[in-house]
């Protein structure tokens, strides 16, 4: 796996469960399943910038705390 892919899996988990957000709540916000805010979590998806933009507004954050 990536080191970038990796970074934004971890960063992605930890400011959802801060924000006590479920993944079932950040998949209505971004309009997909469940399931795939789940294989980011676990970094079987390599999202494209696009993905990262809508994942971070979903979660109410600025894109470069996702990626950094």
């Amino acid at each position: 796996m990536q080191k970038e892919v990796l970074n934004f899996s971890k960063n992605l988990r930890k400011i959802r469960l801060s924000k006590k957000l479920s993944q079932g709540d950040v998949a209505k916000v971004f309009g997909v399943h469940r399931s795939y805010i789940s294989g980011l979590e676990r970094g079987v998806r390599n999202p494209s910038l696009v993905t990262v933009q809508k994942v971070a507004k979903a979660l109410g954050v600025s894109a470069d705390r996702l990626i950094k």
